[in-house]
C-alpha cells in the first residue's frame, strides 16, 4: 500500500522550524484527511500539524520536545491509491504533478533537457519557468511557502529567527540575540540551531574567563536596550578658555562637568521636547530637568542625579554635586540619587579622549560627551597673528525618534554658546 509522507509546512513567512508540543496519534490508528496529527509551537503560536488524506499512521520520525525544521518528513501514512487519488496527495517517492500553467518551481541538480517536461525539479535554489518551450531561466529568486515545507526565505539569516527552544536555552544563559549574532548557522536559511549554540559554547570554555560582575552585568543590559533606539549624534568644538578663567577665579573651583551639566539643564529647559518620550502617539516632555553624571568606577559605569539643575545657580548644586561624584567612586549611591533623570553628562575627556559617539540611558533621550581640552592655533584680526585658544569637541546624542538631527544640533550650538557665559550659569 503506497505511504504519504506529512511533512513540516510553512506555518508563517518568518517561521524556519517548530517544537513538537504532542502527538496526538500512535501508529497503527486510521485517520481521517485534515485530522490534526502534531501539536506544534513556534514563535508565534501553537498550531496543529495534520494529514493531506485519510489511512493508517504507519510511522512516526520524530518525538515530542523535537525542533523539526521546515519541510522535514515527519510520519508516514498507508493510504488506498483511491484515497490517494481523490485527495491529491503524493505517494513517497513520487514527485507532484506539474502545474498546468506556468509558476516558478526549483532546478534540478542537473537541469533536465527541454523534451522532459513530465520531470519535476526536486532540489530549491534558481528557479527556472516551466513552459511549453521547457525550461527557461526567469530574474524570479522568490521561494514561496508550502505546505510541502519549501526552504524559507532567503531573507533568513544567521540569528535572525530563533527556536522555543533555542529561546529557552537562551534564556537559562542570560543571552539575547546580539550574543549569537556572529555564529555561522547550518540550519535552514543559515539559521543558528541549538547544536550550533552548544558548539560554541563547548568551543569557547576552553577560553579564559571570568565571572561577570553584576555591575557589568547591568551596563550591558541597559546599553542593549538603548541600541534599540535610532540615535542620532551632533558634534562641535567649544572654546574652553571661557570656562577655564572662571573656575580659575572662582573661590569654589567647581568641577568641569558642573559647568556642562548646567548648560545642558538651561538648553533643555529651553527647548523640553528634546528630552522628550514617546509614547505611543505622545511625545512627554520632562517636569523636572534632573541631570545625571556619568561617573567610571570598577567594572563599570554609575550615574549619579542632580535635581532640578535649571532652576539652581553653580554654588548652589555644587555641595550636591561633589557629594554624588565622591559616593559614586564608592559605590555608596542611595537609589534615590541614581534615578529619574532627563539626560547625562559624560566627560571622556578625563581619559585623554578627543571624540566619542556616547549612548544615551535607555530611561533617558539625550545624552551629551565632553572630549579632552587642546591647545590650537586661531588666528586672530584683532591682533594679525595667531593665538592659542583651548577647544574641547562636544558631542550630543538623541533619540531620533523624539530629536531630528537639527534639532540636536540646534540644542548643541545652545550649550555651546551658554558655556561662553560662564557667570551665567
Amino acid at each position: 500500500m503506497p505511504k504519504v509522507p506529512i511533512f513540516m509546512p510553512q506555518l508563517g513567512d518568518s517561521i524556519a522550524e517548530a517544537t513538537v508540543l504532542r502527538i496526538l496519534v500512535a501508529p497503527g490508528e486510521s485517520v481521517v484527511a485534515d485530522q490534526e496529527i502534531f501539536e506544534v509551537e513556534t514563535n508565534k503560536a501553537t498550531m496543529g500539524v495534520t494529514t493531506m488524506c485519510g489511512g493508517v499512521l504507519a510511522e512516526i520520525n520524530i518525538k515530542e520536545g523535537d525542533s523539526v525544521v521546515v519541510g522535514a518528513c515527519m510520519a508516514m501514512i498507508e493510504a488506498t491509491e483511491e484515497e490517494i487519488e481523490r485527495s491529491g496527495a503524493t505517494p513517497a517517492g513520487e514527485a507532484p504533478s506539474l502545474p498546468t500553467s506556468p509558476e516558478s518551481v526549483p532546478l534540478p541538480a542537473t537541469p533536465p533537457p527541454s523534451n522532459t517536461d513530465d520531470t519535476t525539479p526536486q532540489q530549491a535554489g534558481v528557479h527556472f519557468t516551466v513552459g511549453g518551450d521547457g525550461y527557461q531561466e526567469t530574474n524570479d529568486l522568490k521561494v514561496q511557502p508550502s505546505v510541502r515545507g519549501l526552504p524559507v526565505p532567503a531573507g533568513m539569516k544567521g540569528a535572525h529567527y530563533m527556536s522555543p527552544r533555542m529561546r529557552a536555552r537562551m534564556d537559562e544563559l542570560g543571552m539575547r540575540a546580539s550574543d549569537i549574532a556572529f555564529i555561522s548557522g547550518s540550519g535552514a536559511g543559515g539559521r543558528v540551531t541549538i547544536d550550533d549554540l552548544e558548539d560554541f559554547l563547548d568551543y569557547v570554555s576552553k577560553w579564559p574567563h571570568r565571572k561577570a560582575s553584576s555591575m557589568r552585568l547591568a551596563v550591558a543590559d541597559a546599553m542593549r536596550r538603548s541600541w534599540t533606539r535610532p540615535l542620532a549624534s551632533a558634534g562641535r568644538p567649544v572654546y574652553m578658555d571661557p570656562v577655564l578663567k572662571h573656575r580659575q577665579h572662582s573661590p569654589l573651583r567647581p568641577g568641569i562637568t558642573l559647568y556642562f551639566v548646567r548648560a545642558l539643564a538651561l538648553a533643555l529647559a529651553e527647548n523640553p521636547e528634546c528630552a522628550g518620550y514617546l509614547v505611543g502617539e505622545n511625545i512627554i516632555s520632562p517636569k523636572t530637568f534632573d541631570i545625571g553624571i556619568a561617573v567610571q568606577v570598577a567594572d563599570g559605569v554609575m550615574v549619579p542625579v542632580l535635581r532640578c539643575v535649571n532652576e539652581r545657580t553653580m554654588e548652589e548644586l555644587l555641595d550636591d554635586y561633589n557629594r554624588l561624584i565622591a559616593q559614586a567612586r564608592r559605590r555608596r549611591l542611595a537609589p534615590e540619587d541614581c534615578t529619574g533623570g532627563i539626560a547625562t553628562v559624560t566627560n571622556f575627556g578625563g581619559f585623554g579622549l578627543t571624540f566619542a559617539a556616547p549612548m544615551p540611558m535607555p530611561s533617558e533621550s539625550i545624552i551629551l560627551g565632553v572630549g579632552a581640552s587642546t591647545k590650537t592655533p586661531v588666528w586672530s584680526d584683532e591682533v594679525e597673528a595667531f593665538i592659542p585658544v583651548t577647544k574641547a569637541n562636544i558631542v550630543l546624542t538623541g533619540d531620533h525618534r523624539v530629536v531630528d538631527g537639527a534639532d540636536i544640533g540646534r540644542l548643541l550650538m545652545r550649550v555651546a554658546e551658554l558655556l561662553q557665559r560662564p557667570e551665567y550659569l
